[in-house]
């Protein structure tokens, strides 16, 4: 079987590099790469096994098959997704505190 592509929304590309630039402002590149190293980790992951993502509760129709992910290193931030057959199109990666059904 072929594996699904793996498609970032642009909202979650931006996360992925203003969480990295404020780990630079922060603490310094070091921080900063160890937060990129993680995030990839943690989006092989998820398309190696796309199924093992804790499936989300929020009451919105639309957002009932996203699914989250935790970032090994970085326990607040999580990858919200959604899969089929073909794709893993992963939505935000953001800090768990937020509100995060308006964010998606």
């Amino acid at each position: 079987m072929k594996r699904p592509r793996l498609v970032l929304s642009d909202a979650a590309a931006t996360d992925i590099l203003e969480q990295s630039d404020w780990y630079i402002e922060q603490s310094g590149k070091s921080l900063a790469r160890r937060w990129e190293k993680a995030v990839t980790a943690a989006l092989l992951s998820i398309l190696k096994a796309p199924l093992a993502g804790t499936i989300c509760a929020f009451r919105a129709p639309e957002l009932r098959d996203v699914r989250r992910a935790m970032i090994a290193g970085f326990a607040k931030h999580l990858v919200f997704y959604r899969f089929s057959e073909t794709e893993i199109f992963v939505l935000r990666i953001v800090h768990g505190a937020r509100d995060l059904e308006n964010l998606l």
